[in-house]
């Protein structure tokens, strides 16, 4: 199950497994209709594409989503999707993953 929170991330349920990902941060948010369509989009091309369900896969497949729906956020409508490029796309990724991964030291 998916469970969208709008500005405040996704989160997924698969059996005892539970995995968050947080919504990119954005300096403006011109108009949200249509994020959570272009996030569902998102999540179910990839899934699609990959031809894979597993729980990581789904996990990856949140974050593109949440990717996507931060540029529909951008223009009003569809304007920003009918010109979005795939090196913004894969750009975006990139902030996203330096958004949320880290090293922690953990000590014994």
């Amino acid at each position: 199950m998916v469970i969208k929170k709008g500005e405040h991330g996704a989160l997924l349920f698969n059996d005892s497994k539970v995995f968050f990902a947080p919504a990119l941060p954005l300096e403006e948010v011109f108009d949200p209709t249509g994020a959570g369509d272009t996030f569902a989009g998102g999540f179910a091309g990839f899934i699609t594409q990959s031809e894979n369900i597993s729980f990581d896969n789904m996990k990856n497949a949140i974050i593109y989503g949440s990717n996507l729906a931060s540029f529909c956020v951008e223009k009003f409508g569809t304007e920003r999707m009918e010109n979005l490029e795939k090196t913004e796309v894969l750009s975006r990724l990139q902030e996203f993953k330096a958004l949320t991964q880290f090293d922690i030291a953990l000590e014994n």
